[in-house]
């Protein structure tokens, strides 16, 4: 009896002990599973300790600064320039709080991405909605830098009049100041070994050039402005916009574009946020960004409406293409315009940066390890408008604080979110209107367009006053047009 018992305790305490370390070598396996690929921090193969917090400024402040600032001071000649600087100070602020809602949204759930946080809102489908429209947005904006560093550097021809180029004013109309050799060199020796980097903490250099870059234009821009102010030749500048007639109110909208995407760098946010060497960070930097944008978005539009006035063109470049009535006039316009031809050039690396992870996520979205450790897939996804800007800027952030997985949102952040989209919608909307206004105003046939529009919108908002029993409007007012 007693050799039986004592063999029964032994065996009952060798079996807890071998279940003990079943379960041990479990733990083991599942850790190892679930270990990162790319360790974020300094590793054994990572010599990368995280990005500086200058470095993040310089990178997301270039994100911001792109060709669309040579179309701010004629915001101003539209808006006038106590108007214009409000506009811009109010879509500085709007876009803070947008990116307020991604990073507050991203943290609950441990989001590390933009197109994860509309996962986690809106499923798949809002995933590659958000991815889609980044890659939309910026490929064309791609294309619209190459386009005008090519007219820049390489000239331009337009209703049969030559506009010559920096390389054609220095040189002479040859071969080789042509745009497709520019645009290939520029592709070989620029874009190509700037847009191979992964990381983007690569790019802080380039990205501070950048800036300064956009400072040296403003600095010249000012010091002109200043100088022509002392000797007496200029003009006090309008505060508010001339109203005259209906056309010069549907005019003030064609400023809504270049202000309601001056400041979209929400698709690179959370990659510089990944990168910190202290994630909190991430709301600083941005708001950091964002002063010093606005700073040189105010002083270029001030300063350019103030030489230019009334003759302020459409890209404010086009007005350094002639004698500026001042000392060195030559030469002040050939350096505004390689300062501004490079600016574009180290812009370039970071649009394709986010191009080129969304595109990922797009077509490769299955794939575990991270593109940055896949040649292959990396390789591929590097050699590969307006309203996606929007989309992007606005609209998702909006929904996604309106929509609320995770149950943090006040109600100041919902009113905040249906006034982004209202506004959004509303830009967009009256862009398309007025841009199409302006184009087709002169033709009997447009004249028809735009009554038939008029009505539409007109029945449209009618129906929704109706619809929300917020207006009494007699039946007969649903046809009346303007």
């Amino acid at each position: 009896m007693t050799i039986q018992a004592e063999t029964h305790q032994i065996k009952k305490h060798k079996h807890p002990s071998r279940k003990h370390s079943k379960k041990k070598d479990s733990v083991t396996v599942s850790v190892n599973e679930k270990s990162p690929l790319i360790p974020k921090r300094k590793g054994a193969h990572n010599e990368f300790n995280g990005a500086s917090m200058s470095g993040a400024v310089m990178n997301l402040s270039t994100t911001i600064i792109g060709a669309g600032i040579m179309a701010l001071p004629a915001t101003m000649k539209v808006l006038g320039l106590g108007l214009g600087i409000v506009v811009i100070i109010l879509v500085a602020v709007l876009s803070e709080a947008t990116v307020r809602i991604l990073l507050k949204y991203s943290r609950p759930g441990g989001t590390d991405s933009y197109g994860g946080l509309m996962g986690d809102a809106f499923g798949e489908v809002g995933k590659k909605m958000l991815q889609a429209c980044v890659v939309i947005n910026n490929i064309g904006v791609l294309v619209i830098y190459m386009i005008i560093i090519g007219d820049v550097v390489a000239g331009s021809s337009l209703n049969g009049v030559h506009h010559p180029g920096l390389l054609e004013g220095w040189f002479g109309p040859h071969w080789w100041t042509g745009r497709i050799l520019v645009l290939l060199l520029t592709t070989l020796c620029v874009f190509v070994p700037l847009a191979s980097l992964k990381r983007m903490d690569s790019l802080s250099v380039t990205s501070g050039l950048a800036v300064a870059l956009a400072v040296v234009f403003l600095i010249i821009t000012a010091g002109i402005a200043i100088f022509k102010m002392a000797s007496g030749t200029l003009q006090m500048p309008r505060l508010l916009p001339e109203i005259t007639d209906i056309n010069s109110v549907w005019n003030l909208f064609t400023a809504v574009p270049v202000l309601v995407t001056a400041y979209i760098c929400h698709f690179n946010v959370h990659s510089i946020g990944n990168e910190l060497e202290n994630p909190s960070l991430i709301e600083p930097i941005v708001q950091i960004s964002l002063v010093l944008c606005t700073i040189v978005y105010i002083m270029t539009s001030f300063f350019g409406f103030i030489l230019f006035g009334d003759a302020t063109m459409g890209d404010i470049l086009q007005n350094f293409d002639s004698d500026l009535g001042v000392p060195f006039s030559i030469e002040l316009n050939d350096i505004v315009r390689v300062s501004y031809a490079l600016h574009l050039m180290l812009v370039f690396p970071l649009v394709f940066y986010a191009l080129r992870l969304n595109t990922d996520g797009l077509f490769f979205g299955s794939s575990e390890v991270p593109l940055e450790l896949d040649n292959k897939r990396f390789a591929i996804v590097s050699f590969t408008g307006a309203t996606a800007a929007v989309c992007i800027g606005f609209i998702f952030p909006a929904s996604i604080a309106i929509r609320d997985v995770y149950g943090i949102a006040t109600k100041g952040d919902k009113i905040l979110a249906v006034l982004m989209i209202c506004i959004a919608v509303f830009a967009n909307v009256v862009a398309i209107y007025s841009d199409a206004y302006a184009l087709f105003k002169k033709t009997p046939s447009t004249r028809v367009f735009v009554k038939c529009v008029r009505r539409w919108l007109n029945v449209s908002k009618t129906y929704f006053r109706l619809k929300l029993g917020i207006s009494n409007l007699r039946g007969k007012n649903l046809y009346e047009a303007g």
